[in-house]
């Protein structure tokens, strides 16, 4: 039905009724202060602080349109109010976004100004780093730049610093996307773009010939999978994003679009990140119920084109997804082998019995145990008392990886960590002195275990 092209900018070939050509603010300033060298990119770097046209690429940047449930409210007021698409390009056969923030006012700002503070920036690059080196999918923070504005917040000291930040990821295309679409009763558009979502983002679909109700269950269950996935990798950081809304998880599995976040300083199911989720609705414990909750969204917009989807049965794969995950992960965390289905089980609960009961930082732990070190050095006696069951059962594994074991990560004192104490005494010294020796410093720690995890 749909003839996309794979060698064609694939947004455009979405078309207008997605999307709203926009103006880049002009800054005073263009200071770079974050460039990404992992990050595929072969343009100069001034495109991503003047965002002019890329040959080959976007003639204009594009501000997506979406609707989302805000706290579980629904609100059709959104849309990208202070970030555009600004590029997509092909790598190894793989169509990327380069999605900005705080590059200028949007018909969807509202009453915001479209900016960005240099906090924001520098946190959300903290927080992609951080991530990815322990194996969560994020967005990549390609770069941000200082802009030399000074912007009225009402959650930090004011005036303050301004930034403009790009992202690299798979794609934009939120849940919030489709309940845009739903609310507007668009069935052809859900139909197109759960054809592009396949296309693009999940393109092993594309093996099986199905119909259209074939198709659109197999896409949200795709996309169940992968986000039960991604949760799963979220709850083995210790992260907790902070805010869980419709228009901020995407439908190609990606972690993205980081505001109040925060990591774990202990094991606590309740730890809530934004001041103001007063209710806890996205707390750390709950993260896993609000991506099912979110999904639910996604099944019921989706059955506004496809009304024999099965939502509520798809929806009970994400346990099953979830739970191999864990599972997965915590084993790979540890770095040891699994036994069985009932012994690796019992090991986790033992684990996470064992940190609720004490105060020892989430991270740490993990590093205590990675490849059993713990069992060998005294520091085994802090959790003698509340870990019996759980270190009886431990010295029953096998190391999974010895190159891992010795890497010189695992050799040294303690884990790298990132507590809402550490981001602040990062900033304090830019803030006072532009100093950002202490900031380069904590991206090579980071930098220094990718790939173990």
């Amino acid at each position: 039905m749909y003839n996309w092209k794979s060698d064609e900018i694939p947004i455009l070939q979405l078309g207008q009724d997605f999307y709203d050509p926009v103006k880049p603010a002009e800054f005073p300033q263009e200071k770079l202060r974050y460039w990404n060298d992992s990050v595929p990119v072969q343009l100069n770097k001034q495109h991503f602080v003047k965002f002019n046209p890329v040959p080959g690429t976007l003639p204009e940047p594009l501000a997506l349109r979406y609707h989302g449930h805000q706290f579980q409210h629904y609100n059709r007021d959104l849309g990208d109010g202070r970030g555009f698409l600004f590029a997509q390009a092909n790598h190894n056969g793989q169509w990327f976004d380069f999605g900005t923030k705080g590059s200028g006012q949007t018909p969807y700002s509202r009453a915001g100004d479209g900016r960005l503070t240099l906090k924001g920036a520098f946190r959300e690059s903290l927080a992609t780093e951080l991530l990815e080196s322990l194996g969560v999918n994020t967005s990549k923070t390609l770069c941000f730049f200082e802009t030399g504005e000074d912007l009225t917040r009402y959650d930090e000291p004011s005036p303050t610093r301004s930034a403009v930040l790009t992202r690299f990821s798979l794609g934009h295309i939120r849940i919030g996307t489709f309940q845009r679409l739903a609310y507007f009763n668009q069935t052809d558009n859900i139909k197109k773009l759960t054809s592009y979502c396949v296309h693009f983002y999940y393109p092993e679909l594309l093996k099986t010939s199905y119909d259209g109700d074939q198709l659109a269950a197999a896409f949200f269950s795709a996309v169940i999978q992968r986000n039960a996935k991604l949760v799963a990798q979220v709850m083995m950081a210790g992260f907790v994003h902070g805010v869980l809304n419709t228009d901020n998880i995407n439908v190609a599995g990606e972690l993205f679009d980081y505001g109040p976040y925060r990591f774990l300083p202990h094991y606590d199911p309740e730890f809530t990140a934004a001041y103001f989720d007063q209710q806890g609705l996205y707390c750390f414990g709950r993260q896993p119920a609000s991506f099912v909750w979110a999904l639910h969204q996604l099944g019921l917009a989706l059955k506004h084109a496809y009304p024999n989807l099965d939502v509520n049965l798809l929806l009970e794969g994400f346990s099953r997804h979830f739970n191999e995950e864990i599972q997965n992960l915590f084993l790979k965390r540890l770095n040891v082998k699994s036994k069985s289905r009932e012994e690796d089980s019992a090991l986790l609960a033992s684990f996470f019995e064992m940190i609720s009961k004490t105060e020892v930082h989430f991270e740490r732990a993990f590093f205590d145990f990675h490849s059993q070190k713990v069992l060998k050095e005294e520091s085994k006696l802090k959790y003698q008392k509340s870990g019996s069951v759980f270190l009886q059962n431990f010295e029953k594994f096998e190391v999974a990886d010895l190159q891992k074991a010795n890497h010189p990560y695992f050799k040294g004192d303690s884990p790298v960590t990132l507590l809402i104490e550490e981001v602040e005494s990062i900033w304090k010294p830019i803030a006072e002195f532009d100093d950002w020796s202490f900031y380069e410093k904590k991206l090579s720690q980071i930098r220094q275990f990718r790939g173990l995890y």
